[in-house]
């Protein structure tokens, strides 16, 4: 198990636990590990919107740059838009300086490999093993690395994502988007691209500023509550909203009412099906039950992932899905890339209710719904294997459950529902997540398995 790099890279407070030494030998030990292969490695580089973007970017360039690695710097970027660029562009690595959604003292470091996909874990085990051990290879004082700078990171992002959709059908509809970029990484990107595609955009928060001053990051309900009054007051045909570092996307019918992430990825999850005639689709075991439902009944195939969306895009390379992503909105498009990609997916959402000549709100209505109930409890990093070891103990001999799965953390299928137990990559916490067909009883599931796991963390 990695040591600093969770779910999504590394993540910290500045100056606390994520500093320039961090950023610094992280960068030595990335570049030592791409030189084992190449001679001559080329990074590229980029950040979100956060204010110490430059402290730690040229920190960990120092290191990389101080290896023999060739760095290029594309400023700032979304996630995906530098995802994008290290496939398009035959870079061997690529770094992007992201605390997505968390509050603006943070910030991390993510990796992304060279076919654009983010950092496997055993790559990031190495990095770590090389980081803790110093074991660093710097290069001569004749060949340490080049800095350059490249300003066509954007058009070329948003020319990828033009060529992956029907861009006359949706011009043609002339569709008019309320769009909030949470003073984000997407505000230098997304609008160029709503405008390409022929929308009218009524603009909430779309200046980056890493204080994040117009809302929190995370796109959940309450903070979006002016684009949900937006939308309707405007009669626009949608709202959409962007994370910090764009690479998750959250929608708002023509109504008002906020779409959960788990709506809009079994949407585009039955048109890809449709579309391609079947296939696989692939989402985490935390995905709610609409997402087999639409996919089997369109006649594809499901397959479950562990939680990342780096393993749900590794395993659509190996089975060659049609579609993938997570409930949080982090879609993934093969035909763009395979990463979470916010920019593409409100474009694609856009073209299926062109192709469909149908309301957002309509659409959603084709969906299965389910009532889904999320909690969470404090749980020290050091606990969380023996707390999964137990449930699994536990939870086997339970008469009302149907199936076990432990694929990632505890899924236990009941026959009103489903509950998941799993500890969080990122932070000392313990989440369960519950479903079922009615909201009161979905809360009761979720609330007796937590009062368990919280039992166990407390004999422990």
């Amino acid at each position: 198990m990695t040591k600093l790099f969770g779910t999504n890279g590394i993540r910290g407070i500045v100056n606390e636990e994520m500093n320039c030494d961090l950023a610094l030998g992280i960068g030595k030990a990335w570049g030592t590990y791409l030189k084992k292969t190449n001679n001559r490695p080329k990074v590229a580089i980029g950040t979100d919107a956060r204010l110490s973007n430059h402290m730690l970017k040229n920190a960990i360039s120092a290191g990389l740059l101080a290896t023999g690695c060739d760095v290029v710097d594309v400023g700032m970027v979304p996630t995906p838009t530098l995802q994008y660029v290290v496939k398009e562009k035959d870079f061997e690595s690529g770094v992007i300086i992201t605390s997505s959604h968390n509050p603006p003292e943070f910030n991390g470091i993510k990796g992304i490999a060279a076919d654009g996909t983010e950092f496997s874990k055993d790559i990031e085990e190495e990095i770590e093993k090389i980081y803790f051990e110093q074991s660093y290879v710097l290069a001569g004082w004749k060949d340490v690395g080049s800095f350059s700078t490249w300003d066509g990171a954007i058009d070329l992002y948003i020319n990828g994502i033009l060529n992956a959709v029907d861009v006359e059908l949706i011009k043609e509809k002339q569709y008019h988007v309320v769009l909030d970029c949470g003073n984000g990484a997407g505000c230098p990107v997304t609008p160029i691209l709503l405008e390409k595609l022929g929308c009218k955009i009524t603009k909430l928060y779309c200046e980056p500023d890493g204080t994040f001053p117009g809302h929190n990051s995370e796109p959940l309900p309450e903070n979006l509550a002016d684009l949900i009054k937006k939308v309707p007051e405007v009669s626009a045909d949608l709202g959409a909203a962007q994370d910090g570092d764009a690479d998750r996307a959250i929608f708002v019918d023509e109504k008002g009412n906020y779409i959960w992430g788990d709506k809009s990825l079994a949407l585009c999850a039955k048109f890809a099906v449709i579309q391609k005639n079947g296939g696989i689709a692939v989402t985490p075991v935390t995905t709610s039950s609409c997402f087999d439902d639409v996919v089997l009944k369109n006649g594809g195939e499901v397959i479950h992932t562990m939680v990342g969306s780096p393993i749900v895009a590794r395993v659509m390379i190996d089975k060659n899905s049609v579609f993938g992503g997570e409930e949080n909105g982090g879609l993934i498009f093969p035909e763009m890339q395979y990463c979470r990609d916010s920019a593409m997916s409100i474009a694609k959402i856009m073209e299926i209710m062109a192709k469909n000549n149908k309301t957002l709100s309509e659409l959603i209505d084709t969906i299965p719904k389910y009532e889904v109930h999320k909690t969470k409890m404090p749980c020290p990093n050091d606990k969380k294997e023996i707390v999964m070891e137990t449930l699994a103990e536990q939870t086997k001999d339970d008469s009302s459950v149907l199936e076990v799965d432990e694929t990632d953390g505890v899924k236990l299928y009941l026959n009103d529902g489903w509950v998941l137990m799993r500890p969080s990559g990122t932070e000392p916490i313990f989440r369960v997540y519950a479903e079922s067909k009615d909201k009161s009883r979905a809360e009761e599931i979720a609330l007796t398995y937590k009062k368990m796991a919280e039992e166990i963390i407390n004999q422990n």
